[in-house]
Parts: structure tokens; C-alpha cells; sequence
């Protein structure tokens, strides 16, 4: 029994510290720098539409805002204008957009793509593999990854609050 009630502590913490610290997913010293992360991001590697394949460790080094979408959620339409701004705001600065589409086919993400004139690099999760490794329950979904390759937000707000911070600009 006391087996069971430890087994499901450790299983309701792990499920809920990302979401206790959705707001910037992040603790901070007085300098305001970053100092803790909801550790190491699972490596993945993943094609874009022209099946070319990405890696997240080839971004070690970088900030990378992984955004796990969908074609369907309205959610996700609404915020391409917010996530082109970001893209275009920190490009060529030590940062990198990688949108992720969950369980979809190549062809209805380029005509997504296409449709929206995505700049930054669509991958495709079409097995939902790196999706579930992340605890995708839902989209869309901001990861951070620090240049250290630690997550240092899961479902972030103010994203860039953070990689304002990250990139040492906030």
C-alpha cells in the first residue's frame, strides 16, 4: 500500500511541477538571471517538409522555442502572426523557431505551411513520438530550451520575456 501512495506521489509530481511553473518556468536569483531548469530537453530528430532532417542537438548553443501545433486547433492560427513577429525579431541572434505539427501527414502541413507562408522550420512528429516524449497533452504548446539544452519553460507565456533573458538582453 505505502508502495502505491509513493508510486502516484512521484508520478502527480512529476505530472504537475512543469504546470506549477508555467509563468516563466524558471526560478531567479536577485540578479534576475535564470538559475534552474525542468531539466535536460529529450533529443529528438525530425524531418521538415522537404524531408530534410533536424536535430535538436545541432541547436546546442542556441536558444530554441520548440512549438508543438496542429493544423486543426484555432488556437494555433491565432498565434502564427505572434510567433512570425518572434521569428523575425530574433533571427540571426542565437535563436531558433522550430515549429513541430503532431500526427499529421506531410502533405496537410504544407498546404498549411504554404497557406500561412510559415517562414521558420516546420518539422513533422507524424507518430507523435517527440510529442509524447515532451508530455504533449495539448496544443499549442511552447517549450524554451536554454543553450545548455535544459527546458527552461514548459507551456510558457511570455516567451519573449524569456528569451530576452536568455539571450542576456532582459
Amino acid at each position: 500500500m505505502m508502495r502505491k501512495i509513493l508510486a502516484c506521489s512521484v508520478l502527480l509530481l512529476v505530472l504537475f511541477l512543469p504546470i506549477a511553473s508555467c509563468d516563466e518556468g524558471t526560478s531567479r536569483e536577485k540578479t534576475g538571471a535564470i538559475t534552474a531548469s525542468l531539466g535536460q530537453a529529450p533529443g529528438f530528430s525530425l524531418q521538415d517538409l522537404s524531408g530534410k532532417t533536424f536535430h535538436l542537438e545541432d541547436y546546442r548553443g542556441k536558444v530554441v522555442l520548440v512549438n508543438f501545433t496542429s493544423t486543426w486547433c484555432p488556437y494555433c492560427k491565432k498565434e502564427i502572426p505572434d510567433l512570425k513577429r518572434i521569428y523575425d525579431r530574433y533571427r540571426g541572434r542565437n535563436f531558433e523557431l522550430l515549429s513541430v505539427y503532431i500526427q499529421e501527414s506531410r502533405e496537410k502541413v504544407s498546404s498549411f505551411a504554404r497557406k500561412y507562408e510559415l517562414p521558420y522550420p516546420v518539422l513533422l512528429d507524424t507518430e507523435g513520438f517527440v510529442s509524447t516524449r515532451y508530455g504533449i497533452r495539448g496544443v499549442p504548446t511552447k517549450v524554451i530550451i536554454a543553450p545548455d539544452g535544459s527546458i527552461v519553460c514548459w507551456m510558457c507565456g511570455d516567451v519573449e520575456k524569456i528569451v530576452d533573458r536568455l539571450l542576456g538582453q532582459g
